[in-house]
């Protein structure tokens, strides 16, 4: 098992950028990434990135505004999210687990989420 931590999350304006990280301790990461739950709806799959950092998933809504990056030494995944949108507004949640052919991950543990909130 492995504890995620969660950190950056808060208010901004459309436009607007915010840094999302997640800590891990208790074991390495292999793959790992960001979900998002909005108000009503189901979590769903943001982005991922593998071990090597060399590949990453992304889902089709936030391709060429969020960028996911990892600091194996630090035991650390990043997601930097540019070109905010309300829609973008959810609890955004750090998952680790295994490599999956269609997102990258299947996850096996979760951070307790970060809100994010997007204002128009």
């Amino acid at each position: 098992q492995v504890q995620l931590v969660e950190s950056g999350g808060g208010l901004v304006q459309t436009g607007g950028s915010l840094r999302l990280s997640c800590a891990a301790s208790g074991r390495r990461l292999y793959a790992v990434g960001w979900f998002r739950q909005a108000p009503g709806k189901e979590r769903e799959f943001v982005s991922s990135i593998g071990w090597s950092g060399g590949k990453t998933y992304n889902t089709a809504s936030v391709k060429g505004r969020f960028t996911i990056s990892r600091d194996n030494a630090k035991n650390t995944v990043y997601l930097q999210m540019n070109s905010l949108e309300p829609e973008d507004t959810a609890i955004y949640y750090c998952a680790a687990g295994v490599y999956s052919t269609n997102t990258g991950l299947r996850p096996d543990s979760w951070g307790q989420g970060t809100q994010v909130t997007v204002s128009s």
